[in-house]
């Protein structure tokens, strides 16, 4: 039985984690469903993703405890790894993905929304990295992405705590983007899609690329991966149409993604 859905919406995809009896946790079976969807995507038909969990209740409440409490530290290990390698798949996967978070967010949970691009939730989310509660540490990369995305005292704060947030306090600290009541956030979610959808896609291709790889370098080499992005726009057939429409003052431009 599938565990991940995915279904295309114009230049949309939207990805599902199917597992609500368990409130969406994550265990082998969605982790290797996730990688084999996202690797499943056709990147010239589609231009944005978001990534949701299905019900109201929750977006991912954690890792399985269930299937985690047998694991001695060499299987743990293994778990890291491959949650770990799913999650930096869809961190670097080559569109935009947005997280959808319809509720619980915790432990993995968190992790795998902040693997995306950017996050939008409902007012009844729930955000939080228990793990420390549990006698473990985060697994998936969450004492490394939350640093990076709240400010390391924050961070540090929520990881050693092991308290959990509401939506309006995850607004605030910029861990999400955007709260919306839960029966409009997909409709949000696609209108925020939509509009990046419309822009030219090798562009926003070569954003994310440029802001991923900079990110994590100094300054200097930085911008000269921006630089090298920036000119290789010019050998698409969107920059000619898009540059042209502008000086001709021809709005609604439609974009072909060559």
């Amino acid at each position: 039985m599938s565990v991940v859905s995915y279904k295309q919406e114009n230049f949309i995809g939207i990805v599902t984690i199917e597992r609500p009896e368990a409130l969406n946790a994550l265990n082998s079976q969605v982790l290797d469903e996730l990688g084999s969807t996202f690797a499943s995507i056709n990147l010239e038909t589609t231009r944005v993703v978001l990534l949701t969990g299905s019900g109201t209740k929750s977006f991912v409440a954690g890792a399985d405890i269930a299937e985690m409490s047998t694991l001695n530290s060499d299987e743990g290990t293994k778990f890291g790894y491959k949650g770990n390698e799913v999650f930096r798949k869809i961190e670097t996967f080559p569109l935009p993905v947005i997280a959808v978070i319809n509720g619980f967010a915790l432990g993995g949970g968190c992790e795998l929304a902040m693997s995306c691009d950017f996050r939008i939730c409902s007012e009844n989310a729930i955000f939080g990295q228990p793990e420390v509660g549990l006698g473990i540490t985060p697994g998936f990369g969450g004492t490394q992405r939350l640093a990076r995305l709240i400010g390391l005292g924050k961070a540090k704060e929520l990881i050693y705590t092991a308290n959990n947030i509401k939506a309006n306090v995850a607004l605030d600290i910029g861990l999400v983007n955007y709260v919306y009541p839960q029966e409009n956030l997909m409709a949000e979610a696609m209108k925020l899609a939509g509009k990046i959808a419309k822009n030219a896609p090798f562009a926003v291709r070569a954003c994310k690329k440029a802001i991923n790889e900079g990110i994590n370098v100094d300054i200097d080499r930085a911008i000269i991966i921006e630089q090298k992005l920036f000119g290789s726009c010019f050998a698409t057939e969107d920059q000619k149409v898009g540059m042209k429409a502008f000086l001709d003052k021809v709005k609604g431009v439609e974009y072909k993604n060559k």
